[in-house]
C-alpha cells in the first residue's frame, strides 16, 4: 500500500533548488518513502525529536513525519545544515 506524499513549501523550495541528478535521486527516494517510510534501510529516526526521521540521499538529507496515510516531507537539505531549525 502506498501513501501520499506531501512537501511542505520549504521542502518544495528545496527540491527546486537541486540539480537535475539530485533531483531524480530524491523524486526515486520519495517514491520509496511512499511504499515503506519506516524501513531501516532507507530512514531512521531523529533522536530527541519525536515523530520525525531522515532519509539519506548522497549529501543531501529528507526530514520527514508520517501521519497516518501521509508522509510528510518537511525539508530537503544538505548534510551540515540538515538538523538545524527543527
Amino acid at each position: 500500500m502506498s501513501r501520499r506524499v506531501e512537501l511542505a513549501r520549504e521542502a518544495e523550495k528545496d527540491l527546486d533548488r537541486l540539480d537535475r541528478n539530485t533531483e531524480a535521486r530524491v523524486r526515486r527516494r520519495l517514491r520509496e518513502l511512499a511504499l515503506t517510510p519506516f524501513d531501516p534501510r532507507i530512514s531512521r529516526p531523529l533522536k530527541g525529536v519525536s515523530d520525525l526521521r531522515a532519509s539519506r540521499v548522497g549529501d543531501w538529507r529528507i526530514l520527514y513525519m508520517v501521519q497516518e496515510e501521509v508522509v510528510i516531507v518537511l525539508a530537503i537539505r544538505p548534510r551540515g545544515r540538515a538538523y538545524r531549525r527543527l
